[in-house]
């Protein structure tokens, strides 16, 4: 099967750092109301990169990392994945319950960090929606903390099957001091890319 990143032209790129900006202000708006405080947001930053080269942008293949993922129904199937690392988990977790700090997650921490990521990709799934005309659904989500190499080892698997690389947005969230930055990995299986590219008006993809 070809590689759909192949031939992959700035017109693409600039819609999809639309969508990622879109996503990333809507997810900013929700995390400050379930905060109850005023939230900044980065610019994010949309990235390419091949599979070998994503633990390296978090911190390493051995880096402890959390993740929230979930499956994409509707009118593109596929997954998405929201993950961060402990520090900015953590960061989460005292921002959600007003300082309190927590050496290791618990299960405590675990469901409120499952629901933030289930609230999160929700935004940036319902705008890529709204942009698109598409009907897409994410399942409930599960979460998993582990090493970055372990964790990212199951997109890998699924995406390796289509292409050798993937795509990333990155988006840093800042309140007062507190810094939490998050990755959102796009995992569209091979015919859902380009039902999403052409919905969004690209059609000079290939």
């Amino acid at each position: 099967m070809d590689d759909y990143f192949k031939n992959i032209n700035s017109i693409v790129i600039d819609v999809l750092k639309e969508v990622g900006n879109i996503g990333a202000g809507n997810a900013a708006t929700a995390l400050a109301k379930m905060l109850n405080k005023k939230v900044d947001m980065n610019v994010p930053k949309v990235n390419i990169l091949d599979l070998c080269e994503v633990p390296d942008l978090i911190g390493g293949a051995e880096t402890l990392v959390c993740a929230t993922l979930f499956e994409i129904k509707g009118d593109i199937e596929g997954s998405i994945m929201f993950l961060l690392d402990i520090d900015s988990s953590k960061t989460l977790i005292s921002l959600l319950m007003n300082g309190y700090e927590t050496k290791e997650l618990d299960d405590f921490t675990k469901s409120a960090l499952q629901e933030i990521g289930n609230i999160l990709s929700g935004s940036y799934v319902s705008s890529l929606s709204s942009l698109s005309g598409l009907n897409i659904k994410i399942s409930v989500p599960s979460l998993a903390v582990d090493m970055a190499g372990a964790i990212l080892s199951v997109p890998a698997i699924q995406f390796g099957q289509i292409s050798d690389k993937i795509l990333i947005i990155e988006t840093e969230f800042s309140e007062g001091a507190d810094n939490v930055r998050g990755f959102f990995f796009l995992i569209p299986d091979y015919d859902s890319y380009g039902i999403l590219l052409k919905s969004l008006g690209v059609t000079n993809y290939e």
